[in-house]
């Protein structure tokens, strides 16, 4: 596998099922919400297209206000299939975007996340997981998933790695908007 660095240019932000029912149940859900918030606020200063998910609403619930309220006009794409691969929808959108690198975040590591970026990683994306703004129930099942992931080709890193890879440069007005953004979600 060849290094590659993110680019704001390239990139599709895909965010996985942070839903009602779920999400009080994952660990450490308070930084991986925050990761989150930073990832699709920078998404949507630097242009990046994001595309959500929801599994199954009826039973798990909508997107948490913490995500739907950083992105007014989230309409989250809804799938019974664990990969959001399984979609039709989800994949007719990724390819109209015509672009490569998906970045994710999500719940839960060890199930939708991990088949999504296995499946997309076969398909020939070039997946980047963002470990602490991805999880699970079980602390135990989300180290497992990143550790299977990143043996598998996907790259796993960290949200503020992929937002300054997104950014490039300092002493912008979008590099000040976004370290604002860092500074308060610590």
């Amino acid at each position: 596998m060849k290094p590659e660095l993110l680019s704001r240019e390239n990139s599709v932000l895909v965010v996985v099922d942070f839903q009602e029912k779920l999400m009080p149940h994952i660990f450490e859900r308070e930084r991986i919400l925050k990761r989150a918030e930073l990832l699709i606020f920078a998404a949507g200063k630097l242009g990046i297209p994001v595309l959500a998910t929801e599994q199954y609403p009826k039973g798990l619930g909508k997107t948490v206000t913490d995500i739907s309220s950083v992105w007014p006009g989230c309409v989250p794409i809804e799938k019974t299939d664990f990969s959001c691969a399984g979609s039709g929808e989800f994949m007719e959108k990724l390819a109209a975007l015509g672009r490569r690198q998906v970045v994710i975040t999500g719940v839960e590591a060890h199930v939708c996340v991990s088949q999504t970026a296995l499946e997309l990683a076969a398909r020939s994306f070039s997946v980047f997981v963002i470990a602490d703004a991805t999880g699970s129930r079980k602390a135990l099942d989300a180290r497992l998933a990143l550790r299977r992931l990143e043996a598998c080709g996907v790259t796993v890193v960290g949200a503020e790695a992929a937002v300054f890879e997104w950014l490039r440069k300092s002493g912008t007005a979008e590099f000040r908007e976004v370290q604002q953004k860092i500074k308060e979600n610590g």
